[in-house]
């Protein structure tokens, strides 16, 4: 991972005490928030390797619970969410798992409510950066650090350059894209960081697209 100044080691402005253990977490919890698109009703977190042994003395858990609450990393608020989310009926579990991970800082969250779930995996790669490896079985890449596009497709021919067109006709610049699929034939999961916000008009269009089933942005 390249860092692009001295802030990007360093890492945000943040509540608590480590970048990769509070202002990670955070950030991991708010993008899983803003993929559901709404507060969850009750949240099933699994923290592994570093995670799951220091995640009570270094606030990883307040942390990922004002994620969910949709605090950003400096938000005061942080360090009593277990507390707000309590008084919000949002019933929250941590599990502190044994397997072995790719990476140290790695945390599984499941978030639901009556209407749907949403499971995503997260790692805190240092400096309050993180990645989204894994969405509902899709693996991807996400940094939650660009503006972004998630489209959820038949896995059919023209389906992805379909996309592209439309975001090429909108002058739309794509930085990075990534395709996931279970299985060939049946559903995929573009990834799109882009350049610059979306507008809700570029999604209808892209929504109405033959072959897409979703789309879902993610705003810088």
């Amino acid at each position: 991972m390249k860092y692009k100044s001295i802030f990007d080691i360093i890492g945000p402005v943040m509540i608590g005490p480590s970048s990769s253990h509070t202002a990670g977490a955070a950030r991991i919890g708010r993008m899983a928030r803003s993929l559901f698109n709404r507060e969850p009703k009750w949240a099933e977190i699994s923290f592994y390797g570093s995670f799951a042994k220091t995640y009570k003395g270094h606030g990883t858990d307040v942390a990922i619970a004002g994620g969910l609450l949709d605090f950003d990393t400096d938000d005061e608020r942080i360090i009593q969410s277990l507390d707000i989310a309590e008084e919000k009926g949002i019933k929250i579990a941590f599990i502190e798992e044994d397997a072995i991970t790719d990476h140290p800082n790695t945390a599984r969250v499941r978030i639901g409510d009556e209407i749907g779930e949403l499971e995503l995996v997260g790692i805190s790669i240092g400096g309050g950066k993180v990645e989204i490896t894994e969405l509902n079985g899709f693996e991807l890449r996400l940094s939650g650090h660009h503006p972004a596009i998630l489209v959820v497709h038949d896995d059919r021919y023209g389906a992805i350059a379909a996309v592209a067109n439309v975001l090429t006709k909108h002058q739309i610049n794509i930085g990075h894209m990534d395709v996931s699929r279970k299985e060939v034939g049946q559903m995929a999961l573009m990834t799109i960081e882009v350049d610059q916000n979306i507008d809700d008009a570029v999604l209808e269009e892209l929504t109405a697209l033959p072959n897409i089933t979703k789309v879902t942005k993610i705003v810088e």
